[in-house]
């Protein structure tokens, strides 16, 4: 009898069982990619059709509310400002980040589930499981890591911004105090070691800074203030120089009506005295901090024009800043701006300017963009305000226009000031006049007549001539 044999197949033709097995597991990972590609599409063709029409929905409304939102922000940057300077906004959309990132992931897993993995043979089946976990986690990682991100930036929202009240512009400008805080132990807010008035066109961002030195006396306060009432015939009792209000007001904090807030208030009474301005917010930094926020942008080019010191004044010099055009790190950043040996006050203050200018031009949304953790946190941590949140936007579109635009400085001290017997109309004039050229209402400021070369701790000029970088229609072009 004729053995019987099963029929033969051509080489290279499947049978039916692998062409069915090929097929299931094609369709497990199409439903995997239709999850990826449209989330809730997957279950709305092969499981759950409630479920899958809701999580349609969301992921259709959430391109469309993003595509207006990015629409928008092209069309009117401020909008981008606003948005994310509202706290508020910012918790709801870390908790819908959460929620998104749980509910893609748990679609993945449907999607694996609908795609009935134990029909598809041992090698299909690893597959299909090694895509579903990385999809799970590339998508979901995603969307927790950004989370992760708002939750930071919101929290730099809260701890930056301040709670004071809303101010109009004077005169079209806006004036920021700006203090920089003695980083000693125990000295954070007491003692600024720095004061500078950045005075703001409210339209163009055009700014004037206007610098303070911190050993100027015998000052008057803003008319009717506290300490005018306290001072009436100005700051003038002994030993009692514009860095020591704050101190003096700290020990009298019953004359305030805010206590936590009276150094600063007091300081800012003296500051509206001296140049006339009235003062619509201030701003202190704390000078160790600033190490953190230079490094996390990368660092800061400055034309370090002699070699700066580090240390010195009672501790060791330890190392110097090479003269050139150099890209300092935050640690040297800090010591070209705060250095004293073989420097005095006012060249200290022409470089501390020159910093000032040199972050305002550089620093860029890109790099803000690149950096951004590291810079929320180091801003977090050296920088306070009483700037409303609902304010920032405003500011920061201002920050942003200031780039690539001429700043202008101007700085009471001498040959300009006798900061011993300061005169306060002359003081008031020249702070007007400076506003008004760099709004092209007056003639640009005389040239400096003296030798371009002639360097004095770090800034163009000498303490008998000036410094180039005090008083400077376009800082720039002196630092």
């Amino acid at each position: 009898m004729a053995e019987l044999t099963a029929p033969s197949r051509p080489f290279g033709e499947l049978s039916v069982a692998e062409r069915a097995a090929r097929v299931r597991f094609r369709r497990a990972i199409s439903l995997m990619a239709m999850t990826l590609v449209a989330p809730g599409s997957a279950q709305l063709v092969a499981g759950n059709r409630k479920i899958g029409r809701i999580a349609l929905r969301v992921w259709l409304g959430s391109i469309l509310l993003g595509t207006v939102v990015l629409v928008a922000v092209l069309l009117d940057r401020r909008i981008a400002f606003r948005l994310g300077t509202n706290a508020d906004l910012l918790l709801v959309l870390w908790l819908a980040l959460l929620a998104g990132a749980i509910a893609w992931a748990a679609l993945f897993v449907d999607a694996w589930r609908i795609g009935r993995p134990l029909s598809l043979r041992l090698p299909h089946r690893r597959a299909a499981i090694g895509l579903n976990g990385l999809l799970c986690f590339s998508v979901a990682g995603t969307m927790l890591f950004s989370a992760h991100l708002v939750s930071v930036h919101r929290d730099w929202v809260i701890a930056v911004f301040g709670d004071g009240e809303v101010t109009e512009a004077h005169d079209g400008r806006y004036n920021v105090l700006l203090l920089g805080g003695d980083s000693g132990a125990g000295r954070w807010g007491l003692r600024p070691d720095s004061m500078t008035v950045a005075s703001i066109d409210a339209e163009t961002g055009r700014t004037v800074l206007i610098g303070l030195p911190r050993n100027m006396a015998n000052f008057p306060f803003e008319d009717g203030s506290v300490m005018d009432r306290e001072f009436p015939d100005g700051f003038d009792c002994d030993g009692c120089f514009l860095n020591g209000v704050s101190t003096w007001a700290e020990d009298h904090t019953d004359l305030f009506e805010d206590p936590d807030s009276a150094g600063i208030d007091a300081t800012t009474m003296a500051v509206e005295g001296i140049t006339g301005l009235q003062v619509n917010y201030w701003a202190m930094v704390n000078m160790a901090g600033f190490k953190q926020l230079v490094d996390a942008v990368g660092g800061v080019t400055i034309n370090v024009r002699q070699a700066i010191p580090v240390g010195g004044l009672g501790d060791d010099v330890t190392g110097y800043i090479d003269p050139g055009t150099q890209k300092l790190n935050g640690f040297e950043a800090l010591w070209f701006a705060r250095a004293r040996e073989g420097s005095d006050d006012y060249s200290r203050m022409a470089r501390q300017k020159c910093v000032m200018n040199a972050m305002v031009q550089q620093l860029s949304p890109e790099s803000v963009l690149r950096n951004f953790e590291d810079l929320a946190t180091a801003s977090s941590e050296m920088f306070s305000t009483n700037l409303p949140a609902s304010e920032a936007s405003k500011f920061i579109d201002l920050a942003l226009k200031a780039r690539g635009q001429k700043m202008s400085t101007l700085s009471l001290v001498p040959p300009l000031v006798n900061t011993g017997d300061p005169d306060i109309e002359l003081i008031h004039d020249k702070v007007a006049e400076a506003i008004d050229r760099a709004e092209g209402d007056a003639p640009p400021q005389k040239k400096r007549k003296k030798s371009p070369d002639a360097v004095t701790g770090g800034s163009i000029g000498s303490l008998n001539e000036g410094y180039a970088a005090n008083q400077a229609d376009d800082l720039s072009s002196v630092c």
